[in-house]
């Protein structure tokens, strides 16, 4: 089955394919030949996710799964959120976002977030919405060399290691995209057979 993730995350593209059997064939938007920017003005990740699917499917028909992901710390208010790729401004500096988090949390020692996927699956003109969540908590210093974005700031909850100390497959298993992703795979699996 082929399938567009709409982005051009080829770190995101990476972890999914990881995750998906054989019987999957996944392109990002490079691959389609979508070189736009994919608007995300909606004030929900489940907003965003749509919309980026929408886009894809109505501008290049075929069918499409997008994600919008948010790290949401309590103390901050649930903050970043939605802003969480441009925290610190619209270029989406990781490091800057990771800054921008550590210093306005400070020496608090309520450092719990959470990390949400909410995926966006349009398939034959039928949308569906898989959500996946991880608990965990913000270290004080970065810690390890894997993954991208906050993973280096992020330890899981019933872990001591961040996710950026974590081997991709082993991240996967535990992780908010890998836990929305395995709901897509099992709607997909169940399309398959019946």
């Amino acid at each position: 089955m082929k399938l567009c993730f709409a982005t051009n995350n080829k770190n995101k593209i990476e972890e999914v394919q990881a995750l998906l059997n054989d019987s999957f064939r996944i392109s990002g938007l490079h691959d389609i030949g979508c070189s736009e920017e994919l608007a995300e003005t909606q004030d929900t990740l489940e907003g965003n996710s749509l919309q980026k699917a929408n886009y894809v499917y109505k501008n290049y028909s075929i069918n499409v799964f997008a994600d919008d992901t948010g790290l949401e710390v309590e103390a901050l208010d649930g903050e970043p959120g939605i802003k969480s790729a441009r925290y610190a401004g619209d270029h989406r500096d990781n490091e800057a976002n990771i800054n921008l988090l550590l210093a306005n949390l400070g020496d608090s020692n309520k450092r719990h977030a959470q990390f949400r996927t909410i995926i966006t699956l349009i398939h034959n003109n039928l949308i569906n919405q898989f959500e996946g969540v991880v608990k965990g908590q913000i270290t004080i210093e970065r810690k390890g060399g894997f993954g991208f974005g906050y993973d280096s700031v992020f330890v899981p909850d019933g872990y001591n290691i961040t996710f950026a100390q974590m081997p991709l497959d082993q991240k996967n298993k535990i992780s908010h995209r890998g836990l929305a992703i395995e709901k897509l795979v099992d709607y997909l699996n169940s399309l398959e057979v019946g």
